[in-house]
C-alpha cells in the first residue's frame, strides 16, 4: 500500500506529506486548492511525464517521493525481478526530482532508475482512474482486458501469444525469402552466366603459370636448343673442353698434394666440380633435343593464354584467381537454390504453426463467452446499488474467423476476438453499446461496478479515483461511497471528492487548502480529527454558512456511513 507521500516546490505546494492508511482515505477541499497537484506529484512518482512548468517559481527544483509497504509476496517478488535487488524490509522508497530546466530523475531505494521501469513498477503498485479517465471503459479494448481479468484468462492468453509468436517467426522468415526472391533471381541469372563463361575456359589452379612457362620456351625454341647443343659441346665434347680441363688439372695436383693438404682439397674440389659440369652437360645435351619448334602447340598456348587473359579482364582477377572464382560462384549458386528449397520447406511448419494460432484462439473465445455471461451479470447487479436498478449490461463476444491460409498476418495480440458492452439504461429503449450512449454519470457507475467485481482478482494493490464523482448528484453519493468502501476491503482506495455523501464513508479524511502567506500562495494537507471532519463535511455540505443543524447532518451521515460498512 502507499504508506506516505511527500511533494515539495510543486507549483502552489511547498512542502506537503501525507501518511496514508490503508482502506478507503478521501481528500476533499475546495475547487482550486490544489487537489490535481497533489495528484501531479502521485503521478511523478508513477513515472508522468515531468517538465519544468511544474517547478515552484524561484526553486531550483521540484521533487515527490513516495513510501510503499509491500506486503503481498507475489507482488514482491515481481517488484524485485524488476529492480535486480533484494526488498530487505518490505519497503520500497521512491523519489522523482525535476529541475527548473526540466530534467528529471528517479531513484528507487536510492538506486538510481530509468523512467521506463518507474513506470513499470507503477503499474504493479497503483491504478489511477480520472474523471476523464472513465472514458476508457467505453474502448472494446479496455472492455476485453477486462473480461480477461474478471476470467483468469491469463494462461488461456499467453497460450494464444506464445503460438502467435511461433508462427509470425516462421512467417517473417519465409516472407524474407520471397521479399529477397527477385533480388535472388537476377543474381542467379548473372551467376549462371559467369558460371558458363568460366567452365567453357575451365581454369585451373596452377594452368596459366604452366602455360607462360611453355609459351617462352615454344616462342624461343631454336635459341634454347642452339644454346642448349653449344654448352654441351664447350662443357663435354669439344677437345679441351670444360670438363677436360678441369680432369687435367685435378690430375696435376694428385702427386703433389700428399704432402699439402691444401692442395689435396684444391684437386678434390676439381674432381667434383668436372663430374658435376659433365652431368650439366647432359642435362643441356638432353633439353636440347626436346626443344623442337612447333607452331601449333605455341597457337594451341598463346590461345588459351589469351582466354585467361579475357576472363580476368572480365572478372577483375588475377589468372591464377580464375579457379577460385569458379568455386565460388557455385557456391553461391548452391546456396540460391537452397534457399529456393528452403522457401517450400516453410509450407508444413508455418501450416501447423497457424493450426495451432487458430486452436489457441479457439479456446481463449470459449474462455471469454464463458465468462462474459457471468462478467455482464456481476456488474449489472453492481450497479443496482449504484441507483440504475432498471440498467441492463451484457458483455458480448465477437469472434472473426482466422481461415485457412497460413500465409496471412497473424491476429492481433489479444487473439481473435472484439468484446462489446452493451448497455441498456432504462427500460423501452434500444440496448447499445457502451460507448455509443452512456453518460458521464452513467459511465462513472459502470467504472466503479466493473472494478467493484474485479476488486477480487485484481491484484494492484492501491486505486485512486480523482472526481470519479463528477455528472453523478448528492442522491447517489451514499451509493458511490459505499461501493468504494467495498473496493477498500481488497485494496487500499484513495478518492479525491467533492462529494459529501461519499467522503463520509472513507475511513479517514484530509482536507486540502489554499491559503497566501507573505504574499506567496501555497497549498496544504492536513488530516482530520472526527471534530474536524465533522465540520468538513457540513462544509461540503452547505459551504462557509454551515449551521449547528447541518453539522447534526454531517454527523448522522458519517454514523449511517459507518454502520452500512460494519465500522
Amino acid at each position: 500500500m502507499l504508506r506516505e507521500l511527500s511533494v515539495q516546490n510543486l507549483a502552489t505546494i511547498e512542502d506537503v506529506q501525507i501518511e496514508l492508511e490503508d482502506g478507503f482515505c478521501v481528500w476533499s477541499g475546495e475547487t482550486g486548492a490544489g487537489k490535481s497537484l497533489l495528484l501531479s506529484g502521485l503521478g511523478l512518482v508513477l513515472g508522468g511525464k515531468a517538465s519544468a512548468e511544474l517547478v515552484r517559481a524561484g526553486k531550483p527544483e521540484a521533487r515527490a517521493g513516495a513510501v510503499f509497504e509491500i506486503e503481498c509476496p507475489r507482488l514482491r517478488a515481481e517488484l524485485e525481478e524488476l529492480l535486480g535487488v533484494a526488498l530487505e524490509d518490505g519497503s520500497l522508497i521512491v523519489n522523482r526530482r525535476v529541475s527548473a530546466q526540466g530534467r528529471s530523475a528517479a531513484q528507487v531505494n536510492g538506486m538510481p532508475v530509468t523512467i521506463a521501469v518507474l513506470q513499470k513498477l507503477a503499474e504493479r503498485l497503483v491504478d489511477v482512474h480520472g474523471q476523464f479517465e472513465n472514458r476508457a471503459l467505453v474502448d472494446p479494448d479496455r472492455q476485453r482486458d477486462l473480461l480477461d481479468a474478471f476470467g483468469g484468462l491469463e494462461e488461456l492468453h499467453l497460450a494464444f501469444t506464445q503460438a502467435r509468436d511461433k508462427h509470425a517467426e516462421l512467417r517473417r522468415a519465409r516472407q524474407a525469402l520471397i521479399d529477397s526472391a527477385q533480388a535472388r533471381q537476377r543474381e542467379k541469372t548473372l551467376l549462371e552466366f559467369e558460371r558458363g563463361e568460366l567452365a567453357a575456359t575451365d581454369p585451373k589452379a596452377g594452368e596459366h603459370e604452366e602455360l607462360v612457362q611453355e609459351s617462352h620456351i615454344l616462342a624461343n625454341a631454336e635459341a634454347l636448343r642452339t644454346a642448349a647443343v653449344d654448352g654441351h659441346k664447350m662443357l663435354y665434347e669439344a677437345d679441351r673442353s670444360a670438363q677436360e680441363i678441369l680432369c687435367r688439372v685435378a690430375r696435376s695436383l694428385g702427386p703433389l698434394s700428399k704432402d699439402i693438404p691444401e692442395l689435396a682439397e684444391a684437386a678434390a674440389t676439381l674432381e667434383r666440380l668436372a663430374d658435376e659440369t659433365r652431368e650439366v652437360a647432359y642435362t643441356l645435351r638432353d633439353l636440347g633435343q626436346n626443344w623442337d619448334e612447333d607452331p601449333e602447340r605455341l597457337e594451341d598456348v598463346e590461345t588459351r593464354l589469351a582466354l585467361y587473359r579475357k576472363l580476368s579482364n572480365h572478372f577483375h582477377c588475377k589468372p591464377d584467381e580464375l579457379a577460385a572464382l569458379r568455386a565460388e560462384v557455385e557456391a553461391k549458386l548452391a546456396t540460391i537454390e537452397r534457399h529456393e528449397t528452403d522457401l517450400k520447406e516453410f509450407d508444413k511448419p508455418l501450416a501447423e504453426a497457424w493450426a495451432g494460432v487458430k486452436r489457441t484462439a479457439a479456446s481463449l473465445t470459449e474462455g471469454r463467452r464463458k465468462t462474459a455471461k457471468d462478467f455482464g451479470k456481476a456488474i449489472q447487479a453492481r450497479l443496482k446499488s449504484l441507483g440504475m436498478e432498471r440498467a441492463r449490461l451484457t458483455v458480448e463476444v465477437e469472434s472473426r474467423d482466422l481461415g485457412d491460409d497460413p500465409t496471412v498476418s497473424p491476429p492481433p495480440e489479444f487473439g481473435a476476438d472484439r468484446v462489446e458492452m452493451i448497455f441498456l439504461a432504462n427500460p423501452g429503449e434500444v440496448p447499445q453499446p457502451l460507448r455509443k450512449i452512456a453518460s458521464g454519470g452513467e459511465l462513472s457507475r459502470v467504472t466503479l461496478a466493473a472494478k467493484a467485481v474485479l476488486a477480487a482478482v485484481d491484484r494492484v494493490p492501491t486505486l485512486v479515483f480523482d472526481e470519479i464523482d463528477t455528472g453523478v448528484g448528492g442522491r447517489l453519493g451514499s451509493a458511490l461511497g459505499k461501493t468504494l468502501a467495498d473496493l477498500a476491503k481488497h485494496h487500499q482506495v484513495v478518492c479525491v471528492t467533492h462529494l459529501p455523501q461519499m467522503a463520509s464513508y472513507a475511513r479517514k479524511q484530509w482536507v486540502i487548502r489554499k491559503q497566501v502567506e507573505r504574499g506567496r500562495t501555497k497549498t496544504t494537507i492536513a488530516p482530520l480529527a472526527e471534530t474536524e471532519r465533522v465540520a468538513e463535511i457540513a462544509a461540503m455540505l452547505r459551504g462557509d454558512s454551515a449551521v449547528e443543524s447541518t453539522r447534526r447532518e454531517a454527523r448522522e451521515m458519517l454514523r449511517e456511513a459507518r454502520e452500512a460498512v460494519g465500522v
